[in-house]
């Protein structure tokens, strides 16, 4: 008998080792709620505070500013539609700075609004009502990713300049001093997949899958198409490319500017 009690209180403890490690690990992981409603803002932070989380609150851009610099944080969310800068001009600003997790909160049923903060760098998004169970589980499995990417090496920051270039996400273009070149759907997908991951070689099937063209994918060579036109755009020769490059039976290639 006794030594089955000991069983016993050695299960217990491995329990409570596991039980108490998951509640040290979210302690440690700070949300910061951007969100200009007072009474939304408090009711979710409460919610995802009874659930183990580090919660901060702002109304608005300078107060998160103001307590990233303090505390900075592993995951944002974000109101879009708020006053002064919005939730998308917001992610746009981060994503040019910093990885930190970005999931959106929106009322708005325009899909646009979605799609560009896709674009821009946001992790998820979730409209409002929602219910408080789900959001719970995207915070969980984006900080989960989170996570698993800090034990990696740090990628290159996404690509906003490159020689003469800057990348206008917002617009779909790139811009020189020279010239404006308007870059079609299709165009815009793949400088986007390849600016993200600069230095990085993607495959054609990656590149599909990233642009999530269906289509694309049961005909991939059609990305070869693509990345041609967009050539045509940003190369003095795109005989001979000098940012987006060909790596034979891998994929494409954009080059890191900040290795240069």
């Amino acid at each position: 008998m006794e030594y089955r009690a000991v069983l016993v209180d050695l299960e217990q403890l491995r329990l409570f080792e596991d039980v108490t490690g998951c509640n040290n690990l979210r302690m440690s992981q700070h949300i910061i709620i951007v969100e200009d409603d007072r009474t939304s803002r408090m009711r979710l932070a409460a919610y995802l505070r009874s659930l183990g989380y580090r919660v901060s609150e702002a109304e608005d851009a300078d107060q998160m500013q103001a307590t990233i610099d303090f505390d900075p944080a592993e995951l944002l969310l974000v109101d879009i539609n708020l006053d002064g800068k919005d939730g998308l001009t917001i992610t746009r600003e981060q994503r040019q700075i910093s990885r930190v997790g970005i999931i959106l909160l929106t009322a708005r049923d325009d899909q646009v609004d979605r799609i560009v903060g896709l674009e821009m760098g946001a992790d998820d998004y979730i409209t409002k009502p929602f219910d408080k169970r789900e959001l719970a589980v995207r915070v969980k499995n984006l900080l989960a990713r989170i996570a698993h990417i800090g034990q990696a090496p740090q990628g290159a920051a996404p690509v906003e300049t490159f020689g003469p270039w800057r990348f206008d996400r917002i617009r779909r273009r790139i811009v020189s001093a020279a010239r404006t070149e308007q870059l079609s759907k299709q165009e815009f997908d793949v400088m986007a997949a390849l600016a993200e991951h600069p230095g990085q070689t993607l495959s054609r099937a990656r590149l599909s899958e990233m642009m999530g063209r269906g289509a694309m994918r049961s005909n991939d060579r059609m990305i070869d198409v693509v990345v041609g036109r967009l050539r045509k755009k940003v190369e003095r020769d795109p005989s001979n490319p000098e940012w987006i490059l060909t790596e034979h039976g891998q994929g494409y290639r954009f080059v890191d500017p900040s290795s240069i």
